[in-house]
């Protein structure tokens, strides 16, 4: 059930997409035109005849029809359009004139409202298919398809169903040939009178309103069927243009009617009731969702593509100002940290690795004690510890109370006033301790935050989280030290001044991320929070989706109670509202907004290289994978990581960005919904060695690494 709320919500917008697409013959779309053939299959009464086709009697020859003479029945293409249709509908207005639109489906569809007022003011309305083939090059399935859902769109805009059609890419009935005469008897025997055209205007050439006029003109007082278009481009000169004819032809005696009317045979348009009503209704509904939908995509796309490069450009310059800042010769926090330390080692079923953790304490250069607190483990994990017999090493048992509550007690037993906490499946490096406390040299500073590894990298999943932790967690890191706003000091890794946190009231419970929430609240206390690169950790990340998904879900869900809980400071005043005002914003854009929003890219990139353009969008998803590329080397350089890793960067961010963006948003659901998210326990293998367990490589700066 976890996954379906998520994977509804992106079936959804993709359905919305789909739905776009098919209605802007971006989809299904045939655009082939066939060129003339032989006509000697066609009667001559048919292209000898007037520009009316009545095939709808299997029991008798089609009938050819002409318009009386004294009429003229003024015909529209391949709309509507919303912005030169209701310039039509102006003019025929003015002039008490009708005529016939041929609509298409597509255009019905997404402007229904114009369609409503064509029937409203009198016009007769025809179908012209619903994405404009040639129908000569289509089976009769598509053929049937095309009619049921250009009445459906007829249904859902204005209620009516019509017996009216015209060919697309018709013309003169002395066109016709044998392989357009098939089709129009077919649609005959469908029930539909085919419409073609006696005056053609040639707007479509747009030769100038004069010429407009003159060519739609007919001879003498022949009636006449004269086609024009209200869509398709601009149709400025049209409109020009029925501002001079309309008055013009009627100056001459010409009565501009319906096409029923000229014939002198009921209405083409019949109302529609019942269940084919509602199923228009819900049609025309979803077209315009879809439309809806997919703006609010567009706009998502164009915010997330500039919160990327927002992002990645602070990312860039400002981890390169803090490198220099804390690489310079001569650079230090204050006076050396050399006092001890109490290391906190909160702990719940980890007998896998709780004594590699241990042991990696006991390789530190700085002095320390160890409280292991045992969070009601039922796995021996204290017994373990215990029986390692380690100077400095203390174990307090409590029943199962939460991860907050081991923490709190574990600094109530703690006897120096600098407290590191690690996680117990997390292993430090010899340096780490001293390397995380030399920052308490300034006493603005109330806690930093040490540089989390990947230990178990050698799977692809692994792998994934390894570039996360060194892109996304550290070199973020960077950027929000020198902003002065970070907002989490690590669990695997982390240190505290026990005065800043009985200032803030010690590890609070309210939120299932206590190490973003003491953070935010430091900051609101005024204390710095700062980032030791070379305080190394190396934790166990989860080996299996499932467990990935539930880690991640607890973090994102916690990040925005904390994100919640924190909300005053935006209205608050000194440190607090400082952080308030830049720290909370940059948070919620770049951890809760910018993840939700990323795999829109990935979505328009399936979009554009099915429907096109696919050049343009490959370019443009590749731009944007480049410049993640630039800012995941620069990361890997500054961590002196091996680039190999990298080469699982393109596949990371199909298939990764997807299953975070799920975790995501479903962790919004369970927010927005009320929901009350509990700790899960994640399973641990033991598989992350203390350093100097094994003999580790050595990194480009010389320094000993564990081996995974």
């Amino acid at each position: 059930m976890r996954y379906l709320l998520p994977s509804l919500v992106l079936v959804a917008m993709l359905a919305m997409l789909m739905l776009r697409g098919y209605v802007h013959s971006e989809i299904l779309a045939d655009h082939r035109v066939r060129p003339p053939v032989a006509t000697d299959q066609v009667p001559d009464r048919i292209l000898d005849g007037g520009p009316v086709i009545d095939a709808r009697s299997a029991a008798a020859p089609a009938k050819s029809l002409g318009i009386p003479d004294g009429r003229l029945v003024l015909t529209f293409d391949d709309g509507p359009d919303p912005r030169w249709t209701p310039k039509v509908l102006d003019e025929l207005k003015k002039y008490h004139a009708h005529a016939v639109f041929f609509v298409t489906g597509t255009m019905a569809s997404r402007y229904p409202a114009l369609v409503k007022r064509m029937v409203d003011e009198g016009h007769e309305v025809g179908l012209h298919t619903f994405s404009h083939p040639d129908l000569s090059y289509q089976t009769r399935t598509r053929t049937n398809w095309e009619l049921t859902q250009n009445q459906l769109a007829l249904a859902g805009a204005a209620g009516v169903r019509t017996s009216l059609f015209r060919p697309p890419y018709s013309s003169f009935a002395d066109a016709m040939d044998n392989k357009s005469w098939p089709v129009t008897k077919y649609i005959g025997s469908l029930g539909y009178i085919t419409v073609l055209d006696s005056v053609d205007s040639e707007d479509w050439k747009r030769p100038g309103a004069d010429r407009i006029v003159e060519w739609a003109t007919p001879k003498g007082h022949r009636g006449s069927i004269v086609l024009m278009h209200d869509s398709g481009g601009d149709r400025s000169q049209t409109v020009e243009a029925l501002g001079r004819y309309l008055p013009a032809m009627q100056e001459r005696g010409f009565r501009f009617v319906n096409l029923t009317e000229a014939l002198g045979a009921p209405s083409a348009l019949t109302p529609v009731t019942g269940a084919d009503l509602w199923k228009g209704k819900a049609w025309v509904a979803a077209v315009t969702l879809s439309d809806s939908v997919t703006d609010v995509l567009a706009v998502g796309l164009a915010v997330i593509g500039v919160l990327v490069l927002v992002r990645f450009g602070l990312m860039l310059a400002l981890s390169f100002a803090h490198a220099r800042k804390v690489r310079r010769r001569g650079f230090r926090w204050g006076d050396p940290v050399t006092e001890p330390v109490t290391v906190l080692v909160p702990a719940y079923n980890e007998r896998e690795c709780i004594a590699n953790t241990v042991r990696s304490l006991m390789e530190s250069g700085h002095p320390i004690e160890v409280v292991v607190v045992d969070d009601g483990s039922t796995d021996g994990t204290a017994d373990i510890v215990e029986e390692m017999w380690l100077p400095n090493v203390h174990v307090v048992r409590q029943e199962n109370a939460g991860k907050p509550a081991a923490l709190n007690n574990g600094i109530a037993h703690a006897r120096h006033d600098i407290i590191v906490m690690m996680d117990g499946d997390t292993v430090f490096e010899p340096s780490t301790v001293g390397e995380l406390v030399q920052p308490f040299g300034d006493p603005r500073v109330g806690a930093v935050a040490g540089n989390a590894k990947v230990g178990n990298r050698d799977t692809l999943i692994g792998a994934w989280q390894h570039i996360e932790y060194v892109m996304g967690f550290n070199l973020d890191r960077r950027m929000y030290d020198l902003l002065r706003c970070m907002p989490t000091i690590p669990g695997a890794v982390g240190a505290f001044r026990r005065q800043a946190l009985e200032r803030v009231g010690g590890m609070s419970d309210d939120t299932l991320a206590e190490d973003t929430d003491i953070t935010m609240a430091l900051h609101r206390d005024g204390w710095r929070v700062v980032y030791a690169e070379r305080a190394r950790a190396w934790t166990e990340a989860p080996e299996s989706v499932q467990q990935l998904w539930s880690q991640r879900y607890r973090w994102s869900y916690g990040t925005m109670q904390a994100i919640w809980k924190h909300r005053g400071a935006l209205v608050e005043r000194g440190p607090s509202g400082r952080f308030g005002r830049v720290g909370l914003p940059l948070v919620s854009l770049f951890m809760v907004l910018a993840p939700l929003l990323a795999p829109l890219i990935d979505v328009f990139l399936l979009y554009g290289l099915v429907f096109g353009p696919t050049q343009k969008t490959i370019v443009a998803w590749l731009g944007v994978l480049l410049v993640q590329a630039v800012c995941a080397a620069y990361a890997f350089r500054l961590d002196r990581e091996r680039m190999t890793h990298l080469i699982s960067l393109p596949l990371q961010q199909i298939l990764y960005r997807q299953l975070m963006y799920v975790v995501l948003l479903q962790s919004w659901i369970t927010a927005l919904t009320g929901g009350r998210l509990r700790w899960q326990k994640l399973r641990r293998t033991g598989v992350v060695e203390a350093p100097g367990s094994v003999p580790a490589p050595r990194g480009r700066s010389g320094e000993r690494r564990p081996v995974a």
